[in-house]
């Protein structure tokens, strides 16, 4: 029988690797024992008490099965027996020993009758190929190659396919081989680009993105296919950056993975609660992040839990997967050293209790953490040079010619050994006879007796998988056994679908309900339009005045509700990670996720709804009827559905926004025209009006007419009989002009008059619920179809773009190569070009008594607590401490970077307050790589240099110093490269280059400040970056620089260090000596001893109690501090350099101080320059905003094609006008999010006083300009010609004038918007509320005379849409004459003996309209309109008004530029 897992039942070579760890932990305790304190400190996650913890806890669970299960005896056997069934056994079979690592790795089968089985894979590859995209330049697609490419079909059809052939296929890894066991670890190494994330993910067997993976991986006995089909779940890969619903705590998002992955057997006697909370508050404290339990996990735009416990939550999420190959991608980034140490003992515990198969990927790895692995593989260029114990890699390379630079780790020498330009040959060692290309060192490898052995352990593997029949049937069985009841056999998912739906359903609630601020703006937009809706329709008669606007009410109602449904456009695709990750993870099917979505959305849209119904049915005085009430809130609530799945099936199918706009604006256009409102059906022509039967809003338009009109007769007002006045009072001889009407009567029956109006037959109200629950279902099921097998986002293949060069650019490029090439061939010369980093600065910061203190719920939070310090130049200091010690903090405090909190205490420069112009004289990169995406690396250092150096300086020296900074920082091959976002662009290493170079080109007078520039690079990219920093510090800079992770050989570039411990405290500051024996000094004085073989910066952070590991000493590090000697002497040393420099700044003539270093003009022009580069190569933008133009105005206009003269041509000559109202909705959809990402980029550029406010607007408005001019001619010639609207130049022009103006201020009114907003999210939440009032109020949907006082006073008169559809009715209508069409006469009867003429000639010449024949008798046809000026005076518009409409129109267009200058220079929502 055998027993739970534990170290007995490991395999042996990770038996190997937990005594070596076990030992290596022992030693590091005995290391720490300190004389003064306590003398067994343990040192961050102990492996061997997580493991005791975990057996132990395992052993208490498996007490509490054997006590509750006497009488519930095992289930399962070797036999198919159901374990959910509870079949009883024989009294003498053995209880179920339940085990905790079983149930966590899905692995309820036993050996034997107590036993548990063992899930164990392992990977063997086998002459592994993997190919992709590449090996061509790509040129960076303009405005016109987009234009130009959409109308070359064949090419658009091709690329849609996938088909176009532009790329050339190239081999990213090519003949790999290699076995890890079940058990073991495997660190994988190599420079960026090299392979590694493609490595990683091909075993994880995620082959989405790449052309071709050709040789063969084995998952024991399987193939990848085979695996991949049957057990998808059990290889997982976890990307770098952590993808979490950022709105759910820690403790929901593990139990959500539990809910879905947990089998139905658990302990007799606990709960399925017990269980989960149980589950969870063990992986909570193996990874030391119980405090964060009840946190929400967060990301960059919610405050949550930290990155290092962000990164835990996703090993413990990892873990529940129970997966048996876990791939891991650069998951240290951004974690302080001891953090990153405790991340990798979490692993090798992880692997070593679970018997996974672990691949990871680090960068910058220190002894410590390399120690953790079993196996190394190193990767250069897509070539596997060494593949075999960690150990042994070492000596391998040493062996091969290649020389360890002092101090150097074990993985920083083995990637070093892969760059040519950094390597170092042993003594009489060179290129000639050491193997210096990928392919020789590939070579070198194969001719290994490593490379012997690993053939040796790979055919021994294969020999024991043939053999060990028993591991691979414990595998199937433990597979097939763990599935819930109700889940197929040949699934990939633990649990049945019905489950999987239950359990996101509680996820998509606490989703929902936890968005309180979302939830809050939608309920209020709600409340505040129905009360609007309600007012304006207030009461409405049950007369002829009240049959048009009850139409008005309904399909405004149903159309507000059904557009609150957009959103989920943008949610659907921005939630492509995290369902792309969990159908990875096999926690359930996504079409799982549609489901459980819209039932959730049900129960809160048809709450929200029911309210608005309330307000809006009563206040309108809609039929008093239960059954038509609760019809009119059940048909708003199916609309809903169906545009909310309309458009997440959108979101699913289309591969970007920017397709997903083109395509939602073309279909909506159909849908709002094709609804019945605007143009009724029986008018639209054969080729449009099939699109009602699928189309949400015309079928709820239908059945919200036919429940109410059915129930509604209306009496005929005296406005509405014919003819009508002083001796016209006999009803026999008048009739009513409402469609529906009877001659001789003034009751119209509702069902009569929408038959008559709009083809709707009250019977039908049935059929067309039904069509729309069918639609519904319809969308649903083409949504789940779509999410299943479309998997948009989930390659990750990155291509860098690059500009076109010009005769400079290649001048300039050809200089940087030759200039780069010859350094290389002479190293001896790597200082000597110099010359440009003369820095005359002799300006010193200090800092005394320093605090700061930001406002919280329960007070005042103090950050920083009495800091004392300096920055001199010509000295490199190294800021450092734990996650969340201060450090950035610290830096933005003294970079004058924070707008909120509370900063007391002096921070002076040469002893003097900081002047305005010490925000230009400083350079500060921040942590985060924030850029202009469409600017070249070139551009963006050049836009820095123009800005930011003094503007006496020429532009060709400037231009001259920002080549010699690419060439510093060895960007010659990127220089012309488009910087791209993290998704598409430019790596991560790149990247940061480029924002220490922004900074370094501005050639800081003062300072430098540095936030984590090593951060995410490969060891050799951070200390080329160290190094750099060195020799710009010897020049004479002053440099102050937070660092993460440093080795030994980067850590002793530094002068001085600045450590900070948890709450801001000081707990050094000063020199750190030669091989740090000036620090190593200070620690050991007060008794805290390094280890000769520790890492100086890994140690010195353990020792204060960083990260998870306990403090060395009884007393606080910050407290020893504060008393200490060497405060003392900084505090002197600060007192001498102020007096010091009062003297020397006292003597010398004073300056004025600016605080831009360029006059407003220059940086406008600057700014307009780069702005309208910036649209230029943001293709997509402009394109989608002139397509959506394009399209709608041309279905519009074809829809109303060829508009005769007749009185529903009248009619929909309006409605044709309104459909310009159209553009705002569009426009506003756009420009905020284009808005507001140029003005997060603009908020870290004003920081640092590149230029004023002012500029960056106004270059925002003028980029916009040609485009809104291209769309207004675009859709005025689309709109305009085909209906046949009036061609007179004077009306013509008029009417392009003012959609013009339209255009123009529907673009100032969406940057208004946005800069009034802290962000585009709340704007868009904005834009539905703005766009109904707008229409609502303009005298279309309801005419001016009918709009109740109170509104009609003001709102009708400040609605811009009054005057842009005011200009339009009157210049199009004005003497336009009308002659009815057969159908659209009103007849009445006439007194016998009488003609028309004498029976209404006297009303006829009062009235508008005309009667077809003065001289019939019996019958009289009226027309209501004899010419277009009768349509619209009665409305409150006159002709002679249009040119005060539009001149009021264009005011607007004035006042949103006003508030958008204002807004912009007085609100900062920058809050830092």
């Amino acid at each position: 029988m055998s027993k739970p897992v534990s170290t007995s039942a490991r395999s042996t070579a990770s038996e190997d690797t937990m005594a070596d760890f076990t030992t290596a932990t022992r030693r590091e305790d005995l290391n720490t024992i300190n004389p003064r304190g306590n003398s067994n400190i343990n040192q961050g996650i102990n492996v061997e008490a997580a493991e005791q913890e975990f057996h132990e806890m395992s052993r208490q669970m498996s007490g509490i099965s054997r006590t509750a299960s006497r009488k519930i005896l095992r289930t399962q056997s070797r036999k198919s027996t159901d374990p959910e069934k509870g079949v009883r056994f024989d009294e003498e079979d053995e209880e179920e020993q339940f085990d905790l690592a079983a149930h966590l790795r899905g692995n309820e089968t036993s050996e034997r009758e107590a036993g548990i089985k063992q899930k164990k894979i392992g990977v063997v590859w086998q002459d592994l190929t993997v190919s992709g995209i590449g090996g061509v330049k790509n040129f960076v697609s303009t405005f016109p190659d987009v234009v130009i490419g959409f109308f070359n079909i064949f090419s658009t059809i091709w690329s849609l396919l996938g088909m176009d052939k532009k790329d050339k296929e190239v081999d990213i890894l090519k003949g790999f081989k290699g076995v890890l066991k079940p058990g073991e670890m495997c660190l994988v190494l190599g420079r960026p680009g090299s392979g590694c994330t493609t490595f990683l993910k091909v075993i994880a067997n995620q082959r989405f993105g790449y052309t071709k993976v050709d040789g063969e991986v084995m998952y024991g006995r399987y193939s990848a296919e085979t695996f991949g089909q049957r057990y998808r779940g059990e290889s997982v890969y976890n990307e770098e950056d952590d993808v979490h619903n950022p709105t759910l705590t820690v403790g929901q998002t593990l139990e959500f993975a539990l809910d879905t992955k947990t089998p139905a057997k658990r302990p007799a006697g606990m709960s399925k609660q017990q269980f989960k909370d149980s589950v969870v508050t063990l992986l909570l404290k193996m990874f030391n992040i119980t405090h964060t339990k009840n946190t929400v996990v967060g990301n960059q735009f919610l405050r949550g839990i930290s990155g290092g416990e962000r990164k835990r939550v996703s090993i413990a999420e990892m873990m529940i997967t129970k997966a048996s190959v876990c791939c891991w991608d650069n998951s240290t980034r951004g974690l302080d050293a001891s953090t990153a140490l405790d991340y990798a003992k979490s692993l090798r515990i992880m692997t070593s209790v679970y018997q996974c198969t672990t691949f990871v990927s680090l960068y910058q790895a220190s002894e410590n953490i390399y120690d953790q692995f079993d196996k190394v593989l190193v990767i250069d260029s897509g070539r596997e040079v060494y593949f075999g114990p960690t150990k042994e890699a070492r000596a391998y390379f040493e062996g091969l010619g290649f020389a360890p630079k002092p101090r150097q780790t074990t993985p920083d020498y083995l990637t070093g050994c892969t760059d040519e330009w950094e390597r170092d040959y042993a003594e009489g060692r060179d290129e000639t006879n050491v193997p210096s290309t990928p392919e020789a060192l590939e070579d070198a490898f194969h001719h290994s007796t490593i490379y012997a052995a690993l053939n040796n352990e790979m055919e021994q593997y294969r020999e024991e998988l043939r053999e060990d029949e028993h591991t691979h049937k414990d595998f199937e069985v433990a597979a097939r056994e763990e599935k819930r009841r109700g889940a197929r056999q040949t699934s990939v998912y633990t649990i049945p679908f019905y489950l999987q739906v239950w359990a996101l359903m509680k996820r998509q609630f606490l989703l929902k309900w936890g968005d309180k601020f979302s939830l809050t703006v939608s309920w209020i937009t709600s409340i505040v339009i129905a009360i609007i809706f309600g007012t304006v329709y207030l009461n409405l008669p049950q007369t002829s005045a009240g049959a048009f606007t009850r139409g008005g009410v309904l399909f405004m109602s149903l159309l507000f509700n059904a557009f609150q449904a957009f959103s989920e456009l943008a949610s659907t695709m921005m939630g492509r990670g995290i369902v792309n990750k969990h159908k990875a993870y096999t926690f359930h099917r996504p079409s799982a996720l549609w489901i459980a979505q819209i039932v959730i959305d049900v129960v809160f849209a048809a709450t929200q709804i029911f309210v608005f119904s309330v307000i809006v049915y009563f206040m309108c005085g809609l039929v008093r009827d239960v059954g038509a009430f609760f019809s009119f809130w059940i048909i708003i609530v199916l609309g809903y559905l169906a545009m909310t799945l309309f458009f997440r099936t959108v979101g699913c199918l289309c591969p970007d926004f920017d397709y997903a706009l083109k395509f939602a604006a073309v279909v909506i256009t159909f849908f709002v025209l094709t609804s019945g409102y605007l143009i009724p059906y029986h008018s639209q022509g054969d080729w449009v009006s099939w699109i009602f039967w699928i189309n949400g809003l015309g079928l709820g338009f239908a059945a919200l007419m036919m429940n109410e009109f059915k129930r509604v007769t209306f009496t005929c007002g005296p406005e509405a009989l014919v003819p009508s006045g002083p001796g016209y009072s006999d009803l026999n001889y008048q009739t009513c002009t409402l469609p529906g009407a009877q001659p001789g009567s003034d009751q119209i029956i509702g069902g009569d008059y929408i038959n008559l109006s709009f083809s709707y037959n009250p019977s039908d109200l049935g059929r067309n619920i039904g069509i729309l629950v069918v639609l519904i279902v319809a969308f649903l099921a083409s949504n789940a179809f779509l999410g299943e097998y479309f998997t948009y986002g989930a390659g990750g293949k990155t291509i860098t773009y690059f500009a076109k060069e010009n005769t400079e650019l290649k001048k300039l490029n050809q200089a940087l190569i030759q200039r780069r090439d010859s350094k290389r061939k002479n190293k001896s010369a790597d200082s000597s070009d110099d010359s440009a980093l003369n820095i005359n600065s002799k300006a010193v910061l200090t800092w005394e008594n320093l605090v700061y203190e930001v406002p919280v719920p329960s007070g005042q939070l103090r950050l920083l607590n009495n800091i004392f310090g300096y920055v001199k130049p010509g000295q490199l200091t190294a800021l450092m401490g734990a996650s969340g010690a201060g450090k950035t903090t610290l830096l933005d405090v003294l970079a004058s970077r924070k707008n909120i909190g509370v900063i007391t205490g002096d921070v002076l420069v040469d002893g003097k307050e900081k002047g305005i112009a010490f925000q230009r004289g400083t350079s500060y990169a921040e942590q985060l790589d924030v850029h202009v995406p469409t600017q070249t690396v070139r551009e963006a250092l050049r836009f820095s240099a123009y800005l930011r150096q003094p503007y006496e300086v020429s532009i060709e020296e400037k231009n001259a110093y920002v080549e010699e900074v690419i060439a510093l920082l060895e960007m010659e091959n990127i220089a012309d490269a488009i910087i791209g976002d993290p998704s598409s662009g430019l790596a991560v290493e790149e990247r940061k280059r480029v924002t220490i170079g922004v900074e370094l080109a501005a050639k800081p007078e003062l300072l430098l400040f540095l936030d984590e520039p090593t951060s995410g690079l490969d060891s050799q990219s951070a200390f080329n970056i160290v190094r750099f920093l060195r020799k710009l510090a010897a020049a004479g800079q002053a440099i102050l620089c937070t660092i993460h992770q440093p080795n030994a050989s980067l850590f002793e570039n530094f002068d001085r260090l600045l450590l900070l411990q948890r709450g801001g405290e000081c707990v050094y500051f000063g020199d750190i000596g030669k091989d740090s024996q000036a620090l190593l000094a200070y620690f050991a004085k007060h008794g805290a001893h390094c280890p000769p073989e520790a890492n100086v910066a890994e140690w010195m952070l353990d020792a204060i109690g960083a990260g998870q590991s306990p403090r060395i000493g009884d007393r606080d590090w910050g407290e020893i501090w504060k008393t200490s000697d060497e405060l003392a002497k900084v505090k002197a040393e600060i007192t001498r350099m102020k007096e010091e420099r009062i003297a020397a700044v006292g003597a010398a003539p004073p300056v004025e101080q600016s605080q831009y270093a360029t006059p407003l003009s220059f940086q406008i022009t600057q700014v307009v320059k780069r702005m309208n580069v910036q649209f230029w190569r943001t293709p997509n933008y402009g394109f989608t905003r002139l397509f959506n133009h394009v399209v709608i105005a041309l279905l519009t206009g074809v829809v109303f094609v060829n508009l005769d003269n007749s009185r529903s041509s009248l009619q929909y000559r309006v409605f044709l006008m309104f459909q310009v109202t159209v553009l705002p909705s569009l426009i506003l959809a756009q420009v905020e999010p284009m808005y507001d990402m140029a003005r997060l980029i603009s908020y870290r550029e004003q920081s640092s006083k590149m230029y004023q406010p002012v500029a960056f607007t106004l270059a925002m408005v003028i980029a916009e300009i040609p485009y809104s001019i291209l769309c207004a001619v675009a859709f005025f010639v689309c709109i305009y010609f085909p209906p046949g609207m009036d061609s007179a130049p004077d009306r013509a022009g008029y009417q392009f004038f003012i959609i013009l103006i339209c255009e123009m201020f529907s673009v100032s009114l969406a940057q208004m918007v946005a800069a009034l907003t802290p962000n585009f999210f709340i704007a868009s939440l904005l834009n539905p509320f703005i766009i109904i009032v707008f229409a609502l109020f303009c005298g279309v949907t309801i005419p001016k005379p009918n709009i109740p006082g109170f509104w009609r006073a003001w709102l009708y008169q400040l609605d811009p849409f009054t005057r842009l559809i005011g200009g339009m009715v009157v210049t199009e209508l004005h003497d336009k004459p009308v002659v009815c069409a057969a159908g659209e006469f009103n007849t009445f009867q006439i007194p016998s003996n009488m003609t028309c003429l004498e029976y209404a000639g006297e009303f006829i010449q009062k009235a508008p309209g005309y009667i077809n024949d003065l001289s019939a008798a019996e019958f009289c046809e009226y027309c209501a309109f004899k010419v277009g000026d009768e349509f619209f005076e009665p409305l409150g518009l006159s002709w002679d008004n249009r040119w005060r409409d539009l001149g009021i129109f264009s005011a607007f267009v004035g006042s949103s530029l006003i508030i958008l200058f204002l807004a912009s220079k007085f609100l900062n929502y920058a809050r830092r």
